[in-house]
């Protein structure tokens, strides 16, 4: 998770456009943001804090934000406590005086070896993140080229990780071999200019196009009226995450030209032609099972309905940090309709099984106001491995479907029948056909590496 957001040139004052960029992106990270510019002196201009971005930041704030170069980040954390320490962007001092600032989506799984090197080497390390590790490396490596400094520095990085680096005069983006996390580039149309984005639903609010995916192994340099890239490594296959497109991404976002919508409609129709059911009525879990849920009742020809109503007020309860938080927001989130469920067959449709615990509650809800039949349908396969690359699942022992079978779940959650999306049907529904993902959730396979022993928590026996 993570979003990260860069912008420079075009006439509006950068921060104004990293605001509503990083609003757009709002979905990735809910603990803290941030926003860093650079004025045309070169002097730094920041702020952070903890909250979502409206409560992070004013008119006023915004305002003592001058610059036409600014870069923004809203966090999630899996490497490092969520604590305002921990906020980025990263001022990064460079040698000479200069200033870089960082923006880090991702998760290396090398953290404690160049935590040890660095620490080895006399520098001593503020955060508990890993995005602040590779801050200092790039610190190490700079001889006036930043660019050149992270392609010197990209061999010791090991897991997944979408950079946005600033520097006067330049913005860089940098994905990692596999390009597992998304970063996408866009021009300015009318003003010039250019911006990176973790997706491209915040092009569209800063009126910017589309232009392409940043590659794999891609470190591509933007100044205000040009781009350059190299290739720093294009020996690694493709690999990325496909929970992007389940769950991560906005649905109005293309990620490498699909529309992340239509893809969790056709979800939803193949997620029929595997487990179809008789029933009187199609539920979502809102927001993320709505497309799917459309796609099942597309498909099935049962009729479609809201039968739970979402508090817009509540974020998103998967990633709060704490269980006790997830299960707080699931009675705060979600209300059911009697009108709608009371006597009937449902077919409860969400995007994803995790922990299970959510999903129970959902089915006693749903039986608790009228009910009789509940058939609950996930548009994913199960979820069996922890990831290591940038989601908080961090332990075998916390997933369902690593510790029991199909009917055992579907027992645990009290529901009449349930059925996931395969593997293969997954790939169908996406429709790159000859495009490698990460989906290390759900068949094990980890093509980035895992972290060795107990670093971030997570233990290399349990994968």
């Amino acid at each position: 998770m993570c979003g990260v957001f860069g912008i420079i040139g075009g006439q509006c004052e950068a921060s104004k456009l990293a605001y509503f960029g990083l609003y757009s992106l709002q979905h990735r990270g809910q603990e803290s943001a941030g926003i860093a510019t650079l004025d045309d002196r070169g002097a730094v201009h920041y702020h952070k804090g903890m909250g979502l971005v409206p409560q992070v930041f004013t008119e006023n704030i915004i305002q003592s934000l001058p610059g036409r170069q600014a870069i923004g980040h809203v966090r999630y954390s899996t490497t490092g406590a969520s604590q305002i320490k921990n906020a980025q962007p990263i001022v990064v001092p460079l040698p000479g005086g200069e200033t870089a600032l960082l923006a880090h989506n991702g998760n290396l799984v090398n953290t404690a070896e160049l935590r040890a090197e660095l620490e080895a080497g006399g520098v001593e390390l503020q955060m508990s993140s890993d995005s602040e590790i590779i801050g200092r490396l790039l610190a190490k490596n700079y001889q006036g080229d930043a660019a050149a400094a992270l392609t010197a520095i990209a061999p010791k990085l090991k897991g997944a990780f979408a950079l946005v680096v600033l520097t006067r005069g330049q913005i860089i983006g940098m994905r990692d071999p596999y390009g597992i996390r998304p970063l996408c580039l866009g021009a300015l149309a009318n003003d010039g200019g250019y911006v990176l984005a973790s997706e491209s639903c915040a092009l569209d609010i800063t009126g910017a196009a589309l232009v392409r995916e940043v590659r794999k192994g891609e470190i591509i340099t933007l100044t205000a009226d040009a781009v350059t890239s190299i290739i720093y490594d294009d020996t690694k296959p493709s690999a990325l995450c496909v929970f992007e497109y389940i769950y991560f991404a906005r649905p109005d976002s293309y990620i490498e030209g699909r529309n992340v919508y239509k893809a969790r409609e056709k979800f939803g129709e193949l997620l029929y032609r595997e487990h179809p059911v008789d029933a009187d009525v199609v539920i979502p879990v809102p927001d993320s099972g709505i497309p799917a849920a459309v796609g099942f009742a597309k498909a099935s020809g049962i009729p479609y309905e809201a039968g739970l109503i979402k508090n817009r007020y509540v974020g998103r309860t998967f990633i709060n940090p704490s269980q006790s938080m997830r299960e707080l927001g699931v009675r705060l989130k979600l209300n059911p309709l009697p009108e709608v469920l009371d006597g009937r067959r449902v077919v409860l449709l969400d995007d994803s099984i995790v922990r299970g615990t959510t999903s129970a509650k959902l089915v006693r809800l749903l039986r608790d106001h009228g009910a009789r039949e509940v058939h609950f349908r996930v548009s994913a396969p199960p979820s069996v491995s922890p990831c290591y690359y940038g989601i908080d699942t961090p332990l075998k022992s916390e997933l369902i479907a690593a510790n029991y079978s199909v009917p055992e779940i579907c027992q645990k959650l009290g529901a009449d029948t349930l059925g996931y999306l395969s593997i293969a049907s997954m790939r169908e529904a996406i429709g790159l056909q000859d495009f490698g993902f990460c989906q290390g959730c759900f068949d094990r396979v980890y093509k980035a590496g895992v972290p060795q022993g107990e670093e971030l928590g997570l233990i290399y026996k349990d994968c």
